[in-house]
């Protein structure tokens, strides 16, 4: 359970108020303590995971954390994590408050001083549990709409995942390596440490999909590609010397160009419909990649779902066409972990060193070996105390 600093005399959490509509830029310049204000309709895993990294001291949403179209796992995350969720205050939160305005929220109720700004619905594990409930039932929309924008996508890109046309001439050689595509998706940092030993042995083409790309750089590698509409990359990895592929629209337009564009940056455009996690793939594969690993990507229904956009169906398109080339790190991290700890280990090995020297001073050439040394030890203090 989490320690939040308490308003004195009176109850709730007080905090600073940071604001942003868009969680993932917000969480950029979060500290400990703050209180987050936000416009997030149904908060994904990733945003949830995020913010509890950050260590904020409540949350305050304008948009219905859970609006019952799926059951998503931002809220179930924040409340375990003991962090306050004030639910659907309305979006004139935005307007009422200032950045740097100090706060204090409690239950239902948004204070600045003695004043009420906004009031919601306190979210607790009861209430997420009854809204999940509801989301699971339904499930079976969503996956109408699903099926319904799967079609739509493969009639506008069928040429590019059948055939490849529109993938754009790279210099970064692909043919016959592996590439590594990762995205700051779920579980990213786990299933980066433990394929650390693979990327060492087999040197693949690291990619990273936008902030993906500043994932690679904090564990200690430099991508040889940034992928992505460059919302969530920063300066200092788009300068680092990797070939940078903007994704842009369907129709050529591409809004991430003009900043790389400004940062002297040279970057070759992809034009297509799905999202940039897709882009990356279809362009390892038709590159010729023989095996893409992938890190933080979208594999399962409520993932797709959990990222609310009707283009995941690209995602689902875009694996079968990659096909037995692509391998999800996905899960890694908890499928295998050492068992052995490292105190442990060290236990382990200070007992053979001390069963070793035992073998050796048991054994006859131990023990001459050992009366060997001792005529050099008593040499050695004759010598050093005729000096005195």
């Amino acid at each position: 359970m989490r320690r939040n600093r308490q308003a004195p005399g009176l109850p709730g959490v007080v905090g600073t108020a940071r604001l942003d509509r868009r969680t993932k830029d917000l969480t950029k310049r979060l500290k400990p303590g703050d209180i987050a204000v936000i416009d997030h309709l149904d908060i994904d895993r990733v945003s949830a995971d995020a913010l509890v990294s950050c260590k904020v001291g409540g949350v305050v949403n304008a948009a219905a954390s859970t609006s019952g179209r799926y059951p998503n796992l931002g809220p179930e995350i924040l409340v375990a994590a003991g962090i306050p969720l004030l639910d659907g205050v309305g979006r004139e939160v935005f307007a009422t408050l200032s950045e740097g305005d100090e706060v204090r929220l409690d239950g239902a109720e948004l204070y600045v001083g003695d004043r009420v700004v906004a009031t919601g619905e306190a979210q607790t594990f009861e209430t997420v549990e009854v809204a999940m409930a509801a989301a699971r039932a339904g499930l079976a929309t969503q996956l109408e709409d699903f099926a319904a924008n799967t079609m739509e996508y493969l009639l506008k890109e069928r040429d590019l995942l059948l055939d490849g046309v529109g993938v754009p001439v790279v210099r970064t050689e692909f043919e016959g390596r592996h590439a590594l595509i990762v995205v700051r998706g779920y579980d990213y940092k786990e299933d980066l440490a433990v394929l650390r030993p693979y990327i060492r042995e087999y040197r693949p083409v690291l990619i990273g999909v936008d902030g993906g790309a500043d994932a690679l750089v904090e564990a200690g590698y430099q991508p040889d590609m940034v992928v992505g509409d460059m919302d969530s990359v920063s300066d200092a990895t788009l300068r680092g010397g990797a070939e940078i592929v903007v994704h842009a629209y369907a129709d050529g337009r591409a809004p991430g160009l003009q900043r790389v564009q400004d940062l002297g940056v040279r970057a070759v455009v992809f034009p297509a419909a799905g999202t940039s996690e897709d882009v990356a793939m279809l362009l390892a594969d038709e590159k010729g990649a023989s095996l893409i690993v992938a890190v933080g990507t979208h594999a399962t229904l409520i993932e797709f779902l959990d990222k609310g956009r009707a283009g995941m169906a690209s995602t689902f398109l875009t694996r079968l066409r990659v096909g037995g080339k692509l391998i999800d790190a996905k899960g890694v991290s908890r499928l295998y972990r050492s068992r052995i700890s490292t105190p442990a280990l060290l236990l382990l090995v200070l007992a053979a060193v001390v069963a070793m020297a035992a073998a050796f001073l048991v054994s006859s050439a131990g023990r001459a070996y050992g009366s060997l040394l001792a005529d050099q030890w008593y040499d050695f203090v004759f010598w050093l105390t005729s000096l005195f």
